[in-house]
């Protein structure tokens, strides 16, 4: 699907929000180390700063009870000693997120959940921030640098999220804003394919967490003037799988309400989501004209 077309002005500015996933249920289970993780995604956030001056970044932490913002190129905190790079990025974002996965993980504690599972993360939250920060953007003037979000996603789907991820996906294809994923997970993640099949971003799972710097820098550092000059990576396939409304599973196949469109994985007499009441199965015509010559 090709790149989602650009409604913009600024044909090689960028405003780059990144969805960073902090949930530390993830990172306690999984092989490659947070702070390694950390540090490359610093790097390739501010090779985004310097390939323009006027380029923007903005950070939204993921956690799995909380979204928050950690970071942003254009506020003043962030350019009272330097131009938004290397040491003002160091210094305020990670304070910031510090500061927000000792409450995420606050939040964790007083939640229960059930031992040797990993809760997902909030990836509804972080898209609809990001969402909202980019509709800011749109109003602040007629000049404004391209956006797009880039998803750093390393839990897996919450099915019971369904609903508003792709109430957030269809918005950013309303918006012409093209969502990248780059998915870190062990398994591929059906709700990123599907977001970066819509909205014409890219969906990428890096084979080695080692090299991750480079692909970042190679496959999401591109602004979209300069994707139609590039042979960018293409999803083998995308699972369209559907979640159902009822227990929160993905299905292949369910019972979907004509009115409203909500999916079940088994029938029910009444949707739970707008309330009309389903038909009962009409009997056999065949079975009752036989009954009437019996008689």
């Amino acid at each position: 699907m090709p790149s989602a077309p650009s409604k913009l002005y600024a044909d090689d500015v960028s405003l780059l929000v990144v969805t960073l996933d902090t949930n530390p249920f993830f990172w306690s289970t999984y092989s490659f180390p947070f702070s390694d993780f950390l540090s490359q995604v610093l790097a390739f956030l501010n090779s985004i700063l310097l390939l323009s001056q006027i380029n923007q970044v903005v950070v939204i932490a993921t956690g799995c009870n909380s979204c928050g913002y950690v970071y942003d190129s254009t506020s003043n905190k962030n350019h009272a000693s330097t131009t938004g790079t290397m040491p003002a990025l160091y210094s305020n974002f990670l304070h910031n997120l510090d500061e927000f996965v000792a409450k995420d993980q606050k939040l964790a504690m007083a939640t229960a959940n059930a031992p040797g599972t990993v809760p997902p993360s909030l990836l509804s939250g972080s898209l609809s921030m990001a969402l909202c920060y980019i509709q800011r953007a749109f109003r602040s003037g007629p000049m404004h640098p391209q956006p797009r979000i880039l998803c750093l996603q390393g839990s897996a789907d919450g099915p019971e999220q369904y609903v508003a991820i792709m109430n957030a996906i269809f918005s950013a294809q309303h918006s012409t804003v093209p969502i990248d994923s780059c998915y870190i997970g062990p398994n591929n993640s059906a709700f990123l394919q599907q977001a970066s099949y819509i909205t014409g971003g890219i969906y990428y799972r890096p084979p080695q967490m080692d090299g991750l710097f480079q692909y970042l820098s190679t496959v999401f550092a591109t602004d979209l003037h300069s994707r139609a000059f590039l042979r960018l990576p293409k999803s083998v396939g995308v699972d369209f799988r559907a979640s159902c409304f009822c227990h929160k599973q993905t299905i292949d196949m369910g019972y979907v309400c004509s009115v409203c469109l909500s999916i079940f994985c088994e029938h029910h007499d009444k949707c739970s989501t707008c309330g009309s009441v389903f038909g009962q199965a009409q009997p056999d015509v065949a079975s009752a004209a036989d009954r009437k010559r019996k008689a």
